[in-house]
């Protein structure tokens, strides 16, 4: 049976960090983070924005004491002493090289805090296929306000008609961010907040095969390869993808709440293993296209069951014309 932590004194309440506060806060519906304008040309189009991400099933753990199950918390120790550093003592240190650090205090922030504004400011329109996945970071619903609706609709149909993106800049919570704003498949425009060049490594510092590459594929293997992916095509359906993780912990906890013990939920899978050896693609390439095929057919009812469920009620008809 799960065991219960021992009553929380009024000082261990006040000593929960943030963060673990906000995990339990009250979970309601949407809010705008924030609210201001999409300036596009002379157009000022009122929006607000709302997260994309979904964080209501997060898993959410404690670190707590074996021995009687309550709560550690962090305490903030000097690595010179080992004593604890009250909060007041405590600063902000860039570290320019190895144990030098320039101290940064919250005046020198506000100096490089960029002034914030109300709008989301459009520099550019570029083709929505020239951004690479790599630079989206975090996305938000833009919500028009009723008055702006069709300004709204007005540049979300631009942009699809011209498959482009609107590129911008934008000041939330004192920071500058660039942003793409751009078309969703779900009707409303999605703001996505980019990252910017210098925040990606340089793609000459990756390991990746050089277009001239000796280990390029066969025609033969492109072909098969190809064979595969159209084989198992389909369209994105988001929501028939499980997050077995998360499904997997939560059956463990109700059955250690419950019962004590756990079992085991998702095995793990043999043949999986990644290999450094040499393979053979296009033997792989063919099982799997094999594979592919068999599962597809079993699916649907084959020409040949059709066949004899047709020919079997021809032979009964046949049988009835004879017995009149």
């Amino acid at each position: 049976m799960a065991r219960h932590a021992p009553a929380k004194t009024s000082n261990d309440r006040a000593s929960r960090d943030d963060s673990e506060v906000r995990s339990h806060a009250p979970r309601g519906a949407a809010r705008g983070i924030w609210s201001g304008s999409i300036s596009f040309g002379l157009l000022q189009i009122p929006v607000s924005l709302i997260p994309a991400e979904s964080r209501s099933d997060e898993l959410h753990f404690r670190l707590l004491d074996r021995r009687d199950l309550a709560p550690v918390r962090y305490e903030r120790v000097s690595t010179a002493t080992g004593k604890p550093v009250e909060w007041k003592d405590i600063v902000k240190g860039y570290e320019i090289e190895k144990d030098s650090y320039v101290v940064v205090e919250p005046e020198d922030f506000a100096k490089a805090n960029v002034k914030a504004t109300q709008t989301i400011d459009i520099q550019d329109f570029v083709p929505r296929d020239q951004i690479d996945p790599a630079f989206f970071e975090t996305p938000y619903f833009v919500v028009p306000q009723p008055r702006s609706m069709k300004a709204y609709v007005l540049l979300r149909d631009a942009l699809k008609k011209r498959d482009a993106v609107a590129v911008a800049t934008f000041v939330l919570r004192t920071r500058e961010h660039l942003v793409a704003v751009m078309p969703g498949n779900n009707g409303a425009l999605m703001l996505e907040v980019l990252r910017f060049g210098h925040q990606l490594k340089d793609v000459e510092d990756v390991p990746l095969p050089a277009p001239s590459s000796t280990a390029a594929p066969s025609e033969r293997e492109l072909a098969m390869a190809d064979q595969l992916i159209g084989g198992m095509m389909s369209d994105w359906e988001p929501r028939k993808y499980k997050d077995r993780y998360y499904r997997d912990v939560m059956k463990v906890i109700e059955e250690k709440a419950s019962t004590g013990a756990t079992t085991e939920h998702h095995a793990r899978t043999a043949g999986t293993v990644a290999r450094d050896d040499v393979v053979d693609l296009l033997a792989l390439l063919e099982k799997s296209v094999a594979k592919t095929g068999r599962a597809a057919n079993e699916t649907r009812p084959g020409p040949k069951k059709a066949r004899a469920t047709r020919a079997g009620g021809a032979r009964k008809a046949a049988k009835k014309r004879r017995a009149a």
